[in-house]
């Protein structure tokens, strides 16, 4: 273990003793929480969500029976809310390094098993850049996320690798994290306090992109961002001209996607099926997809659809016989909005 990950394994472990003890908001979620979900974290143990310390919302929809993994899950608030939604039928396994925080999660077992009514969940001390040193079957799980802790691990690639090989074929990846609009300077990622408050740890996000694509991830889908201020005074000036960003991305597990968005002349029409999105399906940032209307997509958006567990939801139209060059809009600049007033506007297809 190196001397920053013992550091930060102190930092959860005993220097925060709550959401409060935070020095920024970068690990603590400022999106609101979706109607439909309120009820469900209200029957969640107080302690564990006074210790919780994620940056977003990884409830993705359509995860009934599902089997998911929650990488540093902490105290378990995630753990617990996913296993209402995957239900009796689903599991939901969580792995953290922090054994004062899975004290927290496994001492309120029994109490959500009896409000659940099932027992559905089971946590793990481990790495989560070893995963494959824990008990857990390649290719096993529906669904892998994690809340703003990718940004804390020291090998970012090795994470990336072992979510891969758990995620069943048409899997995802879907999780909250930190990132920065430029590489940070080694000084500032030595500074433990910086890497525990989710900042100094963060990866530059073009660099991201690459590490995902190095996993076997073609074309990572950004489906939410913010910026983030340091509002600590002292914290502020280290990390100086730095911007911040708490994004959401979806990856998935789907041998030969392409790495650019080609238009093969395909569309898809949502059904209107899935609950909680009768009207419409956020699929992505770029990609609000309106029931019952002809919806062009990219040859990958198209996979990702009907390779996956959407696929019962969608009418899917043409196939990859021709080709058009470039899906219309697709460029490399920064993809996450720096105002408010950017987070309204439309955007291209990735």
């Amino acid at each position: 273990m190196t001397s920053l990950t013992s550091a930060v394994q102190e930092y959860y472990g005993s220097t925060l003793t709550g959401t409060a003890d935070l020095r920024t908001s970068a690990c603590c979620d400022a999106t609101s929480v979706p109607e439909a979900l309120r009820p469900l974290l209200a029957r969640i143990h107080p302690d564990v969500l006074s210790r919780y310390y994620g940056c977003g919302l990884v409830a993705p929809p359509l995860l009934q029976g599902a089997r998911v993994l929650d990488l540093g899950s902490g105290s378990g608030r995630d753990v617990y809310l996913l296993a209402q939604l995957v239900g009796a039928g689903g599991e939901v396994v969580g792995v953290d390094m922090t054994a004062e925080q899975l004290a927290v999660a496994e001492r309120h077992c029994a109490f959500h098993a009896e409000r659940f009514g099932y027992a559905n969940v089971r946590f793990l001390e481990g790495a989560i850049e070893r995963l494959e040193e824990l008990d857990l079957e390649p290719a096993s799980f529906d669904l892998v996320i994690s809340n703003c802790v990718v940004n804390l691990s020291i090998d970012k690639l090795a994470v990336l690798q072992g979510v891969r090989r758990l995620l069943k074929p048409g899997g995802e990846f879907y999780f909250a994290d930190v990132y920065a609009d430029r590489r940070i300077p080694q000084a500032l990622r030595d500074d433990p306090v910086l890497y525990g408050e989710c900042l100094s740890g963060a990866l530059y996000w073009n660099d991201f992109l690459r590490l995902a694509r190095q996993a076997g991830f073609a074309d990572p889908r950004l489906v939410s961002d913010r910026p983030l201020q340091v509002t600590d005074a002292e914290l502020a000036a280290r990390t100086g001209t730095i911007g911040f960003h708490s994004a959401t991305y979806r990856l998935f597990h789907i041998d030969g996607l392409e790495d650019a968005c080609e238009d093969h002349g395909q569309a898809v029409i949502y059904r209107g099926t899935i609950p909680e999105h009768p009207h419409q399906l956020p699929f992505d940032k770029h990609h609000l997809i309106e029931t019952g209307r002809v919806f062009p997509v990219c040859g990958n958006t198209y996979r990702m659809l009907a390779e996956s567990r959407f696929a019962d939801h969608f009418t899917f139209i043409g196939d990859f016989s021709r080709h058009y060059g470039l899906f219309p809009g697709c460029g490399g600049s920064l993809p996450f909005d720096t105002t408010t007033a950017e987070a309204s506007a439309g955007g291209s297809c990735c």
